[in-house]
């Protein structure tokens, strides 16, 4: 929660610059924490539905000591992990865009606009987009993370502080939201559409054809900084914490780190 509300602002940016409407007439600078309450309401039970699914999954397909097999699990968790917490997060994605592009409304409004226009399944447009940008996502942020940590670890011998471990993360997530951004602005573009629209009807190659015809490569990668600048620093504060903690309640490992 601490992450997702500190850095909210680049998020509200990115989105904007998403828009199909784009920067200045969805907002600009004003109003940069327009949706936060659904943000602030989302991002526990989000993040918790996430790494129980992850570290369940983890569990269940651990292959022994081979490190050759470690990114298939690192990589089937994850995936389980966001099927899963998108059934939390894709409402709140859904509102809080909508509240960031319309900043004159307030959050509870947009909530109640689009349950009035479009019921449940409204809060739920974009799931199939939400679910291909987040996989590709974790398939190469995750993997990516453990790897470092073990290579790192590896390196010096020892277990990683946790500030080391924060470093890993955030690389590993800056990297991972450069590759999806194209997928985060067809995301974008399809819970934002107007109802009824072909862009709402959830296509991703659809939608990344209507941004490749009005705004060109560069439409295809709006965005980007604010995206990777959050996601990095989301990562760094983020895994860190989310390391260190995990550290503390299972106990850290003091044996010979395994080289990855």
């Amino acid at each position: 929660m601490c992450v997702d509300l500190v850095l909210f602002p680049l998020d509200t940016v990115k989105t904007r610059l998403q828009s199909p409407q784009g920067f200045s007439k969805s907002g600009g600078f004003r109003g940069i924490y327009a949706g936060v309450p659904s943000t602030a309401v989302g991002s526990f039970p989000n993040a918790a539905a996430f790494f129980v699914t992850y570290e369940t999954v983890k569990c269940l397909f651990h292959f022994g000591p081979s490190p050759y097999l470690s990114p298939l699990t690192h990589m089937a968790a994850a995936s389980f992990g966001e099927v899963v917490a998108c059934l939390i997060r894709v409402p709140s994605e859904v509102i809080k865009q909508r509240a960031q592009v319309s900043p004159s409304s307030t959050t509870y409004q947009v909530f109640a606009s689009t349950l009035r226009q479009e019921g449940i399944r409204g809060l739920y447009r974009g799931y199939k987009s939400t679910v291909l940008r987040e996989i590709p996502f974790s398939l190469v942020q995750f993997p990516l993370w453990e790897f470092l940590k073990d290579l790192w670890s590896w390196k010096q011998r020892r277990p990683l502080d946790s500030w080391q471990s924060a470093v890993c993360g955030a690389f590993a997530g800056g990297l991972a939201a450069a590759v999806t951004t194209p997928l985060d602005v067809a995301k974008t573009r399809i819970m934002l559409a107007k109802a009824g629209s072909s862009t709402a009807s959830g296509n991703v190659l659809l939608a990344l054809g209507d941004v490749w015809r009005t705004r060109g490569f560069t439409g295809l990668f709006a965005g980007i900084v604010p995206r990777i600048t959050a996601i990095s620093l989301g990562g760094f504060i983020f895994l860190g914490a989310y390391d260190k903690v995990r550290s503390l309640l299972m106990g850290r490992n003091h044996t010979e780190p395994q080289r990855p």
